[in-house]
């Protein structure tokens, strides 16, 4: 067995004052730090996904709500309250479908309105000390999940994954990849199979490099070979994270997993899904209640500034889709692993807290 290592990739820093995180828009062929000094840099960040992933826009934007309250002068609770609202509304814009983001904002505004008597001043230091909490949680919530789903790798697997979903995506080592990681470390002979999972291309510019910073087996593929591949026998299960699980078990994820999920019921294939209890959203029954993100056109018609198609042709360019519950296996989380029937086993999670 190898050993685990302690430095994984940390893409998201609260450095004193401000937000320091990697820019994922340079990778892979830069690691650029850039700092987020207010709520403002915070927004773009999140808008330009120059940080992403469901649990890492979580992080940022609990950390860019209090970079936005810190800079106002409020006197009283009541015009604080205010503020706060304000400003989470103006986060939530910024990436509608990840849940994260909300389920972060919220639990801040919880934790402040349970404190309100408090003063100004330490609310503010409140908002703060809870941003640094979830971050910290996040990361040993990662490492959980790796661990839970390590007894679902067989040796010598072929595992085909979908978008990234490692330390980029997280406060530390991912979810979908935090079991890979920990899979290999558990000397599994583990193989990854990388979709590149156009058009952003997460999958080429940021699993691969994350892959081989920590020197595991992968082969970097389009993301219309992943059929073939199964059918040639070299896919023996597949992990891709999420960006919200509703109720019946319905997920969004990054485009391109709905069809992954089809193909590897075809083939016979598990296909699993791993994510923390914080991308969960039991308020919403099915997948058709979860609002879609469209991006810009240019993100299909071009890449790095050229265009690879028409420059005026129509484009539809919806950022995930929903894969139904009934192709998912199991959810690989921090509480462990949850089968089916979701109607039942996903509310009796959330019961058990």
């Amino acid at each position: 067995m190898k050993e685990e290592s302690s430095d994984a990739i940390q893409a998201i820093i609260w450095d004193d004052d401000h937000l320091k995180i990697i820019d994922q828009t340079y990778l892979p062929a830069r690691t650029v730090y850039i700092e987020l000094k207010d709520i403002g840099h915070v927004w773009e960040a999140i808008r330009k996904m120059r940080v992403r992933g469901a649990p890492a826009i979580g992080i940022t934007a609990a950390y860019g709500l209090y970079l936005g309250i810190r800079q106002l002068e409020v006197r009283d609770f009541d015009s604080m309250w205010l503020e706060l609202e304000r400003l989470s509304e103006y986060l939530g814009q910024s990436r509608p479908t990840a849940v994260n983001l909300q389920w972060a904002l919220g639990r801040i505004k919880k934790t402040v309105y349970a404190n309100k008597e408090l003063s100004v001043n330490d609310l503010k230091d409140l908002i703060l000390k809870t941003a640094v909490t979830i971050h910290e949680e996040d990361k040993r919530i990662c490492r959980r999940i790796g661990l839970n789903g390590v007894d679902l790798v067989p040796k010598n697997c072929g595992i085909l994954t979908h978008c990234n979903t490692g330390s980029l995506a997280t406060g530390q080592y991912g979810t979908a990849l935090s079991v890979i990681y920990h899979a290999f470390i558990a000397g599994k002979g583990i193989h990854v199979w990388v979709d590149e999972t156009r058009p952003y291309l997460q999958g080429a510019r940021l699993t691969a490099w994350e892959l081989q910073q920590a020197k595991i087996p992968m082969h970097l593929i389009t993301d219309s070979m992943a059929g073939y591949l199964m059918k040639l026998g070299k896919v023996d299960m597949a992990i891709v994270g999420a960006d919200r699980i509703v109720a019946n078990g319905d997920t969004a994820n990054k485009i391109g997993t709905y069809s992954v999920a089809v193909l590897a019921r075809q083939h016979n294939i598990p296909f699993y899904v791993a994510a923390p209890l914080s991308t969960f959203d039991m308020s919403m029954k099915s997948g058709d209640e979860i609002p879609i993100e469209e991006r810009d056109a240019d993100e299909v018609r071009m890449i790095r500034n050229q265009h690879i198609a028409p420059e005026k042709v129509p484009v539809f360019n919806p950022a995930f889709d929903v894969t139904p519950g009934e192709l998912i296996t199991a959810f690989i989380t921090e509480k462990g692993i949850i089968k089916p029937d979701y109607n039942k086993t996903l509310p009796s999670l959330f019961e058990k807290g």
